[in-house]
């Protein structure tokens, strides 16, 4: 099994985005040389914002859901409005990256501001079984709405959602997760090994059945 250690946002302006993301999730950015780390002292809390030098180009695949006491919350810290005719609102950040609001009343909105995890999907119940197994919790589906997810997993206090989409993965996740654990298992279950640790890094890329990157660390 493994554990889910970190979340991962590439910008091309790692400040802009820190700036953004570190209110928006209710979290302090601290720089760690051309990366921030965004934090509150919760392990399982943090997210790293990477400099990346491509653009966003397409919609992204993966994206976040917040809780927010108001839409405007993110518009102030420069977010733009893409929809608002959901019960929650789609919006995009300061590089267009996709994210949803859905607004609490304040006794239910938490500090952390993190709710989930959208990822599209070719087959979310076939991708959801995957990840439960490699997190050795149990996937939840709804064919009607032709969704699944992680309700928990080891590590990780937000869901895990995967949802059906027509189109197929065409460019680089912006957002993944990095897990701790063994490189062997994963590929034998069925991922890829995209990069072994070397060089700059000490830590192997992987993707998933449907080509979403991940990282793995040693237990």
């Amino acid at each position: 099994m493994i554990k889910l250690l970190d979340l991962c946002l590439d910008a091309v302006d790692a400040r802009r985005a820190a700036d953004f993301w570190a209110p928006a999730l209710g979290l302090t950015a601290e720089p760690m040389d051309d990366k921030f780390l965004l934090t509150d002292g919760d392990d399982e809390h943090r997210l790293w914002i990477n400099p990346v030098p491509e653009p966003k180009t397409v919609k992204q695949r993966v994206h976040l859901d917040l809780h927010v006491a108001a839409v405007s919350e993110l518009t102030a810290l420069g977010a733009t409005v893409l929809n608002d005719t959901q019960p929650w609102t789609d919006l995009a950040d300061p590089e267009g990256g996709e994210l949803c609001a859905f607004v609490r009343e304040p006794e239910r909105l938490p500090d952390y501001r993190l709710y989930e995890v959208v990822v599209d999907s070719a087959d979310p119940h076939l991708i959801a079984g995957w990840w439960a197994e490699q997190f050795g919790v149990p996937a939840e589906h709804d064919q009607d709405e032709g969704a699944s997810w992680l309700a928990e997993a080891p590590g990780r206090p937000w869901e895990l959602i995967f949802t059906r989409v027509p189109e197929p993965k065409t460019v680089k996740n912006r957002i993944h997760w990095d897990v701790q654990g063994d490189v062997g298992p994963l590929v034998a279950a069925g991922a890829r090994v995209l990069r072994d640790p070397g060089g700059d890094i000490h830590w192997a890329v992987l993707a998933d059945p449907e080509g979403n990157e991940f990282c793995v660390f040693d237990a």
